[in-house]
């Protein structure tokens, strides 16, 4: 079908060149038609990035409603997560071209929808708990798109039970305590190291799967402080 297969060669120029430097006559000549038989089937390039992103608006909102009609607030939480996971893993490329241009995704009513479905991810996620739930709840709902676009060449189902391993391990990660009079950086800002309790907890939390900035945001330092103590 030619509509199908237009839209399938713009999404592969969109993800490699951006949405703005494609031209009409380059997705035309991808397909192999006349500029002329494209607008016969799109009025605009707008028109083609609706129909290419709307689907993963439509499934991503579908999941997370799915998941938001369940009882228990467990399993609620993680259809969420896995639906969210899922989605964003059936529209790499979709992803890659709308972060390729992140105007794009300030765009309404497409960055609409997309706050919308994220604050519901981080609600359902969050499970009714409190400010450091909904904290962690932000975090995990963040690092679950992005692996996806890092690591696109990677096997979707090998990718998807590490992302899925990732965030359990954040959400089921004791609080990191805090040490009273922990040295501070210039000016009273973010410590400049980290006391020998608090090394073996961070390389602990490390070596189950968070990243490095995950892990020195929880201790409150710079991630060139986490990397030199996990390092050391």
């Amino acid at each position: 079908m030619t509509s199908q297969r237009i839209l399938e060669a713009a999404r592969t120029l969109f993800a490699a060149r951006g949405y703005r430097a494609t031209s009409m006559q380059s997705i035309a000549d991808q397909v192999g038609i006349t500029k002329a038989a494209l607008y016969y089937h799109f009025d605009s390039k707008e028109e083609i990035l609706r129909r290419l992103t709307v689907p993963l608006l439509d499934e991503l909102e579908e999941v997370l409603a799915e998941a938001e009609s369940g009882q228990d607030a467990e399993r609620v939480r993680w259809r969420a997560i896995e639906g969210y996971v899922d989605v964003h893993l059936r529209h790499r490329d979709t992803l890659t071209m709308l972060v390729r241009d992140m105007t794009l995704l300030v765009q309404a009513p497409i960055a609409d929808r997309f706050r919308t479905a994220i604050a519901l991810a981080n609600e359902l996620v969050a499970a009714g708990g409190g400010l450091e739930e909904r904290v962690r709840a932000c975090q995990v709902v963040a690092g679950l798109a992005d692996p996806v676009l890092l690591f696109r060449d990677e096997p979707p189902e090998r990718l998807r039970a590490l992302i899925l391993d990732g965030a359990r391990a954040l959400l089921e990660a004791p609080p990191v305590p805090r040490v009273a009079g922990l040295p501070r950086g210039r000016n009273g800002g973010r410590p400049a190291r980290l006391s020998p309790e608090q090394i073996a907890q961070a390389r602990a939390l490390h070596d189950g799967g968070l990243g490095v900035e995950e892990v020195a945001a929880r201790f409150e330092v710079s991630r060139a402080t986490m990397y030199r103590h996990l390092k050391n």
